[in-house]
């Protein structure tokens, strides 16, 4: 009975609502029926977000990337390894005395230091003993040498100051005179050499990344005429219903965009955790034959903050590259799409897309 009751008062309220909150026309009396809810489709990208072409020109801009990063931190290596050879030696000078029948080694050794330090800009004088001296020569001459039965010249070391240095001719004449067989070495000729080698790595440096750079373009370029070719359509039905040149450009602009820091992201990370471990190893196997002798050729692995910043600008650069270069050839692809549809017969000289 309590369900029947419900049943009678549910259509009972039904009956005394008023027609237009039952769906119902005022004069027909009839029910109408409900309109469908519109839904908006919700709308794609010109380009698919992955594809084969695009998969492929991300590995390729990885690997560009990683070469250019691994060229840049090479540049940079040789550059402070050069300039930390250069002030080491400009901070020395060095007075070998050769001997001689009859001569008083260490007393001329002596002489030819005091003798230094009387210059202006000298700072310090160090006499090369004799163990000090057999350990220069144990590389080639092995070890347990007795100095007086070789007729090796004797060296002093002279610290001088870099942004006062000492007149090294006067210092020269001098001491062939008080110390005949004295000779000064200023290092210059080496120093020269280490300058010129610095240069000469950073113009073949700058010559690689350049043509890494060009490489990475052309690509692009390739890429995107690809990407248009297969979506050439799609371009076109857009362009011809009124969509501005930019809004189709800007579309491609933005996949090449993200696909661009992606592989410039993925060459430089792996470029900069080359760097990081190559230095910790080298770091970890200190005063080893390995170590000692890649140091040697190639100097420090680390290649400090100011490698690591330029990493991340040729990553930019990279992704700003691959973005405008896209853009120009949308731009271009565009234009030649409206030649031909001006003029249909010169479709022939135009390159295909």
């Amino acid at each position: 009975m309590n369900e029947m009751s419900r049943i009678r008062n549910s259509k009972t309220e039904g009956a005394n609502r008023p027609p237009e909150s039952r769906g119902e026309n005022r004069e027909t009396g009839r029910e109408q029926p409900r309109r469908v809810e519109m839904r908006v489709r919700p709308t794609a990208p010109i380009l698919p977000p992955s594809n084969i072409q695009g998969n492929a020109l991300l590995v390729v801009i990885a690997i560009m990337a990683f070469l250019a990063c691994l060229t840049l931190g090479a540049v940079t290596m040789v550059r402070a390894t050069a300039e930390s050879w250069q002030s080491q030696i400009s901070r020395e000078i060095t007075i070998q005395i050769k001997p001689e029948d009859g001569l008083d080694m260490d007393a001329a050794l002596k002489k030819a230091r005091d003798v230094a330090m009387t210059f202006v800009g000298t700072r310090e004088g160090t006499i090369m003993d004799d163990s000090a001296t057999a350990r220069l020569l144990e590389p080639w001459l092995g070890s347990g040498l007795d100095l007086k039965d070789l007729p090796v010249p004797r060296l002093v070391i002279i610290t001088i100051d870099e942004r006062n240095p000492p007149d090294f001719g006067a210092m020269r004449d001098l001491l062939k005179t008080e110390v005949p067989q004295a000779s000064l070495d200023d290092h210059r000729t080496w120093v020269d050499r280490l300058v010129s080698m610095a240069h000469t790595t950073v113009l073949i440096g700058t010559g690689i990344l350049i043509l890494v750079f060009t490489a990475m373009v052309l690509t692009v370029i390739f890429a995107t005429r690809g990407a248009l070719s297969g979506n050439r359509h799609i371009v076109e039905v857009l362009h011809f219903v009124g969509a501005e040149s930019a809004f189709v450009a800007r579309e491609f602009q933005k996949h090449f965009l993200l696909i661009s820091l992606k592989g410039s992201a993925t060459g430089g990370a792996l470029a900069a955790i080359l760097f990081a471990v190559a230095g910790f190893w080298q770091s970890s196997t200190r005063a080893t034959p390995q170590s000692d002798q890649a140091t040697a050729l190639f100097g420090s692995f680390t290649i400090g903050l100011t490698g690591y910043l330029g990493i991340f600008a040729t990553m930019l650069v990279i992704a700003l590259l691959t973005t405008l270069t896209a853009r120009f050839t949308v731009m271009k692809t565009i234009d030649e799409i409206d030649v031909i549809r001006s003029d249909p017969a010169r479709s022939d000289g135009l390159p295909n897309s």
